[in-house]
């Protein structure tokens, strides 16, 4: 997901997509934990979607306070 995609959505649709990110993850994690993870790296790719997520939105709530 690239970070251009994520400031095009609305602050409603990136809480979603938050939330949803935060599932997978859990999800992921379980896996692991479980010896049934595929593919270790999406743990890192799902990690840095999460952290893009939060810097959009924290970005809008920045512009917000200075306007």
């Amino acid at each position: 997901m690239k970070a251009n995609e994520l400031r095009e959505m609305t602050v409603e649709e990136l809480n979603t997509k938050l939330g949803d990110l935060k599932t997978e993850f859990f999800n992921l994690r379980f896996q692991k934990a479980t010896g049934q993870l595929g593919n270790p790296l999406s743990i890192r790719d799902i990690k840095r979607d999460i952290a893009r997520v939060k810097t959009v939105l924290r970005e809008r709530e920045l512009n917000a306070a200075g306007k």
